[in-house]
């Protein structure tokens, strides 16, 4: 019985423990992933936009100013009116020229004619524009532009200084007459629109960059880690198309276990794309190791609980087996118990050749006490002689309710030590007296003795040591009776 209350708890503690590790990791495991995805539709849907939006207002400040002033200088009249007046005194667009560059702080303005071919600057005449020559070819593609284009933005090295590359807003001038007469506008240092990126990203903790409507990346700053297009670089070269065929979006792409989160926006006066890309926030890692943390704790709450479950199951299946080894009024093993004992202490008596004996109780005139007194007092009697019994036990030995008045002592004594134990025991308990409302009750108790012969049956032995008690009751009760076989 022992092992198999064994085997159930084991099973019950290994079943209780599947059930709290999976329902913590169940809970946890959601309780992250719900949080994980609001943080991310947060950043995707709300926050990365709202970045993207604070950027570009700071583009329509920094960035697209010149194209504003280039827009001035197209329409400006002295322009107009000094080119139709066949470019007469240069110096006076010279010095126009230089006006517009200290004044708006740019690193270059320019005028080109169409009549004369000639690039002025505003340091002087640079050269004659060429349509044999590749530096050239952005006037004519300038000159060729639709009429809802007026003007474009291109990065291209400095007329004036091969050695530095400029952002140039080149602005189609035409006469009052809508003639095209020439191309006008002034350029930015890549250097100042990459510091002015970089700004940005330290503003915003966000890597800023522009690419253009085929994918090619114009202009980013140093956090930028991806290829010379969108195209070409792991992750958005899937998101590419989509990218480039929406005026706005936001996305998200895998890179280096992380995720990236991307807004992407097209600013119309340049024709280039402001790209907005956002890393796993220190929200997300803070979510993860929050998820972590509860791991562990509910490790500990799991081990916890399965500590109080053991003592707990420890405490009552001690009870139980007490409970089903015991007779609850007097507190003696019960007949199961005492017959797989007796077994096998029979077992070792044959095999070790050793005595045993056992002495059948029965408390004399115990209808009467009940009669008289009650069951109460009844009950009262049986646990007294039960104690009494029970204080005199040896290690090896065990007693047991048999019957309703009856009890069963085993002992490892042969028929004279037995018999020696069941005169104490007799005298023990009827000096024991009891008083109830006033009335002495005396207990007085027959006991027969029998003791275990090679090859004989417990049932024989037992129905030996019944006879000597039937023989005690019937010489007179209160007495001790042996039965030799």
């Amino acid at each position: 019985m022992g092992n198999s209350v064994w085997n159930e708890k084991r099973r019950f503690i290994w079943l209780l423990t599947l059930l709290l590790v999976t329902a913590f990791l169940a809970t946890s495991g959601i309780s992250y992933k719900v949080a994980h995805d609001s943080l991310s539709q947060q950043v995707e849907q709300n926050t990365l936009p709202l970045t993207s939006d604070n950027i570009y207002s700071e583009i329509q400040q920094d960035l697209l100013r010149p194209i504003f002033i280039s827009s001035l200088m197209a329409q400006d009249t002295f322009v107009r009116d000094w080119t139709l007046a066949r470019e007469q005194d240069p110096d006076k667009l010279v010095r126009y020229l230089k006006e517009i560059q200290e004044r708006y702080g740019t690193v270059t303005s320019f005028f080109v004619s169409e009549a004369s071919r000639n690039y002025y600057h505003s340091s002087g005449i640079l050269k004659k524009i060429q349509d044999t020559n590749p530096q050239d070819a952005w006037y004519f593609r300038v000159r060729s532009l639709p009429e809802s284009e007026p003007y474009e933005i291109n990065i291209d090295a400095d007329t004036a200084d091969r050695s530095k590359t400029t952002v140039f807003v080149n602005y189609k001038v035409f006469d009052f007459e809508g003639r095209f007469i020439g191309v006008t506008g002034v350029g930015l240092a890549v250097e100042k629109v990459k510091a002015l990126i970089e700004l940005y990203q330290q503003r915003y903790n966000r890597v800023v960059y522009f690419c253009d409507r085929e994918g090619d990346i114009t202009l980013s700053g140093p956090g930028y880690r991806g290829q010379a297009s969108l195209q070409h670089t792991y992750g958005l070269d899937k998101l590419a198309t989509r990218i480039l065929t929406s005026p706005s979006g936001n996305f998200s792409y895998e890179r280096e276990g992380k995720t990236v989160y991307l807004n992407s926006r097209l600013v119309p006066e340049f024709k280039w794309f402001l790209i907005v890309e956002q890393e796993e926030s220190q929200g997300e890692q803070e979510l993860l190791n929050t998820f972590w943390g509860n791991m562990g704790l509910s490790l500990v709450v799991t081990l916890g609980i399965l500590l109080i479950a053991n003592m707990t199951l420890g405490r009552y299946q001690r009870r139980l087996e007490h409970m089903a080894s015991t007779d609850k009024l007097t507190g003696t093993a019960n007949r199961q118990v005492f017959e797989e004992y007796f077994d096998q202490a029979l077992l070792q008596a044959k095999a070790n050749s050793s005595a045993l004996s056992i002495l059948l109780l029965d408390i004399d005139h115990f209808k009467q006490i009940n009669d008289t007194h009650g069951h109460s007092m009844g009950d009262l009697v049986l646990k007294t002689v039960a104690s009494l019994i029970q204080d005199t036990l040896l290690d090896d030995e065990i007693l047991c309710r048999w019957g309703g008045e009856e009890f069963l002592l085993l002992t490892h004594q042969d028929m004279v030590q037995a018999s020696e134990r069941a005169e104490l025991l007799r005298e023990r308990i009827a000096n024991r007296r009891l008083k109830v409302n006033g009335h002495d009750i005396d207990i007085r108790v027959s006991i027969g003795v029998a003791q275990f012969e090679y090859q004989e049956s417990a049932d024989n032995l037992i129905k030996r040591a019944d006879i000597a008690l039937y023989q005690a009751k019937d010489g007179g009760r209160d007495r001790v009776v042996l039965n030799h076989p």
